[in-house]
């Protein structure tokens, strides 16, 4: 009897139990609700609904109903040699800046990882790029490249160098002028994480390294390197986005001139949208674009999963 009744009593209490832990999930779900929420009507919604406005023959002070033209925007970007010189414009800026700002960021990373004399006066210099707006930085990099009184013409005319060169305005000098602004504004936040990889590795390993006789390019390329390997695939990876996804820097030094050779594809989608009022035409560029980003991050996981299974 007393068996039987043990019996019921668990089968009685096993429900319980089964809700019992559902409520932490539940729980869980109320307190992420209010950062989910803005996620969903700022950034998802607005996503979707760009999406569907692709399809669509949307334009700016237009009287009709906007109406479904299904993938007609899509097959016309196809032949829109404008665009897709601005995505070569656009892969070439990324490239350019990314490879740059990643290796200068970490030599600077190695420096003021050292013993230095006011290494936190350094470290706290090195970041003033980051926290300047873009608006800003290029305001201050057009008075730089000014070809009348900027400080890169004085200094090369005081130099006896060529002097007076419009360097955002010629065909040749333009692209190349703004992924050095590029390469110089985005620098510190690599420099940042860079550093805390390096932080994080044990000293320990460098001094056997060094005791077993190993030279300072051994010990970087044994130890170091493989420590930082992650944050240099993530960080690499970010700044490829954030770079090709770039608008305001450019906006503001060239406005995607001379002659379009700084339009990016932002830059590109924009004018379609706000110069010439084509709100499902820049739509479908910026789909694109976001199928372009979306590649980048899957190619980007996939490398990870597969380091961490080799590892």
């Amino acid at each position: 009897m007393t068996l039987v009744t043990a019996t019921r009593r668990s089968a009685q209490r096993a429900p319980r139990a089964t809700g019992d832990r559902r409520l932490p999930d539940r729980g869980a779900w109320f307190l992420v609700l209010p950062a989910l929420i803005p996620i969903l009507v700022l950034s998802v919604g607005p996503l979707l609904y760009g999406i569907l406005l692709a399809f669509t023959d949307s334009q700016s002070g237009r009287t009709q109903p906007t109406q479904w033209i299904g993938g007609l925007n899509f097959r016309d970007l196809l032949h829109d040699t404008l665009f897709w010189e601005s995505f070569r414009i656009g892969l070439v800026w990324a490239v350019g800046v990314t490879v740059p700002q990643f290796l200068l960021a970490l030599g600077l990373a190695l420096l003021l990882n050292q013993k230095l004399r006011l290494r936190w006066l350094a470290r706290a210099l090195a970041i003033i790029p980051w926290a300047m707006p873009e608006v800003v930085v290029g305001i201050m990099w057009r008075l730089v490249y000014n070809p009348d009184a900027g400080v890169l013409n004085e200094t090369l005319h005081d130099l006896g160098l060529a002097g007076g060169h419009d360097w955002l305005s010629g065909l040749g000098t333009a692209l190349p002028a703004v992924i050095v602004v590029g390469v110089w504004a985005g620098m510190p936040q690599t420099t940042v994480a860079l550093l805390a990889g390096l932080q994080s590795t044990p000293r320990e390993l460098h001094e056997a390294a060094a005791v077993d006789g190993a030279g300072a390019w051994r010990r970087f390329r044994t130890v170091t390197w493989p420590a930082l390997r992650p944050v240099a695939l993530a960080i690499t990876a970010l700044n490829l986005i954030w770079n090709f996804n770039s608008f305001a820097l450019v906006y503001v030094l060239t406005s995607g001139g001379p002659g379009g050779r700084t339009r990016l594809p932002m830059l590109f989608a924009y004018e379609e949208a706000f110069r010439y009022g084509q709100f499902g035409y820049a739509a479908a560029m910026g789909c694109v674009m976001v199928a372009v980003i979306s590649l980048l991050l899957a190619l980007f996981l996939v490398g990870r999963l597969r380091g961490g299974d080799d590892a």
